[in-house]
């Protein structure tokens, strides 16, 4: 290990190879660090079911133990229901996972009391800068020992129960026809919290891959990667299943599958729960009720949120900038290209869960099929996340930035990467903040010209 941690520590959380970018010792000085800069007389702790997740966790809480602060060990969980318990117990949390990356990695994701984000700017540069200065030239930890009262105490509780009938009362599905869905958890959490929730549901489910298993034998839980969907589509296609819902490794995202087989795109489900989400807050007598949605998702988003008299505002990409956006403008509900959806009811915190609650509400609502329901949210012609692994990402930015400077109708902006925009198009190329690559998102209101453009910002990165 190196005595520099910033390929470690990454925008909005922690996230290495293990052990060779990190371990116990580590991850025991974290701890003990996220107590010092966080602060607080508790925290709470939880896992993903990763084989190096369990004696992680453990070694964060003895470090946050060690400053003086009791340890609540929620054990197994998904990352929403660690931010439950974050938010019920309006306690700092951490939640150990990397989420949809490979079996060698595992990171962190840190909260304060209320699952309020810890990202770069709100103490997670803070936290790293501390524990570095607790690192020898060798890359050796050496955590001092600090005066407190008494060491803090680690206790265990259960969570599952408490997040799953909190979720279930944010969203009504007592009342809606019988549905058939079929759920890949990808071996990961979902299989973990998709029982519960869904229990005593009018819900027929067929579940896929539920084992927990964080060496992901079946395939990678990033259901991002169209390739990882294959398997669900043609479920749903076998049992004639009404939707398909896919989660990733620590099941905070969702992703949705129609009756046909097909991928309804994250910004359609962003729209899709932004209209009962704004209707329920007008409801309620909010006027004007804001929804976030990232600079990555569709145009369609902010149109519909402006149709049905919502304020759309446009944020960066990643959770700790969203729910700061989400603190600052009071908005009901954010959503994100990735699949990343937030509620206020839920601590401003993403949860797939909820969002994928709302859309079996939609679907078991009316008598249509899915793909009848989610038309009307596809207005555009999308690439979908492009990934290029390039030598100089920068430099590879600035040829692309260069081809349509002075373009007549073009504007640009540098939000989050570099976003160019025309009469009707669009495309953000931005680096990946976990992974060496760029990723491209491109738009137009036909295929054509969706394909033309994707090719030809392609050709410029990749040559």
């Amino acid at each position: 290990m190196v005595r520099d941690l910033k390929q470690l520590v990454k925008a909005y959380d922690v996230r290495g190879v293990v052990p060779d970018q990190w371990d116990e010792s580590l991850a025991y000085a974290f701890g003990a660090a996220f107590v010092e800069v966080v602060g607080g007389s508790a925290v709470v702790v939880g896992h993903d079911m990763r084989p190096s997740s369990p004696s992680l966790s453990r070694a964060f809480a003895e470090g946050a133990a060690s400053r003086g602060a009791d340890v609540v060990e929620i054990g197994l969980c998904s990352t929403d229901q660690l931010y439950y318990a974050s938010g019920s117990l309006d306690l700092p949390g951490a939640m150990f996972t990397a989420s949809h990356n490979p079996a060698q990695y595992n990171g962190i994701k840190l909260c304060r009391a209320g699952a309020a984000p810890v990202g770069q700017d709100t103490g997670l540069s803070d936290i790293r800068e501390l524990v570095e200065s607790w690192l020898d030239e060798d890359g050796k930890v050496h955590v001092p020992a600090v005066e407190v009262a008494a060491v803090g105490a680690l206790s265990a509780k259960e969570t599952l129960g408490g997040y799953a009938d909190h979720l279930r009362k944010l969203v009504d599905l007592t009342a809606i026809r019988p549905l058939k869905v079929a759920v890949d958890a990808g071996n990961g959490m979902g299989g973990h919290t998709v029982p519960t929730v869904f229990d005593g549901l009018p819900l027929d489910v067929v579940p896929m891959y539920f084992e927990l298993d964080g060496t992901f034998p079946n395939h990678e839980a990033n259901p991002l990667d169209p390739a990882n969907l294959v398997d669900l589509q043609a479920k749903v296609r076998e049992v004639g299943a009404d939707i398909g819902l896919a989660f990733d490794g620590d099941a905070d995202r969702c992703f949705v599958i129609d009756e046909n087989g097909d991928p309804v795109s994250p910004s359609a489900i962003t729209a899709l729960v932004a209209e009962r989400e704004i209707a329920r807050a007008q409801a309620a007598g909010e006027a004007n009720p804001t929804i976030i949605h990232n600079l990555i998702t569709s145009w369609t988003v902010p149109e519909v949120v402006r149709d049905l008299g919502g304020v759309p505002v446009r944020t960066r990409v990643g959770h700790s900038f969203i729910k700061q956006e989400m603190a600052n403008t009071d908005a009901v509900f954010g959503g994100e290209h990735s699949a990343h959806y937030y509620f206020r009811d839920f601590w401003r915190a993403d949860t797939g869960m909820l969002a994928a609650l709302h859309v079996l509400a939609a679907l078991g609502g009316q008598d249509g099929p899915l793909s009848a329901l989610t038309a009307k949210y596809e207005r555009y012609a999308a690439s979908g996340e492009i990934n290029s692994t390039v030598a100089d990402q920068a430099a590879a930015t600035e040829k692309v930035r260069a081809a349509y400077a002075g373009l007549e109708g073009v504007t640009t902006d540098e939000l989050d990467g570099l976003t160019v925009a025309g009469p009707d198009w669009w495309f953000n190329l931005r680096a990946s903040n976990t992974e060496p690559l760029l990723r491209l998102n491109a738009e137009a209101k036909d295929p054509a010209k969706m394909a033309e453009l994707r090719d030809g910002v392609l050709a410029i990165v990749r040559g």
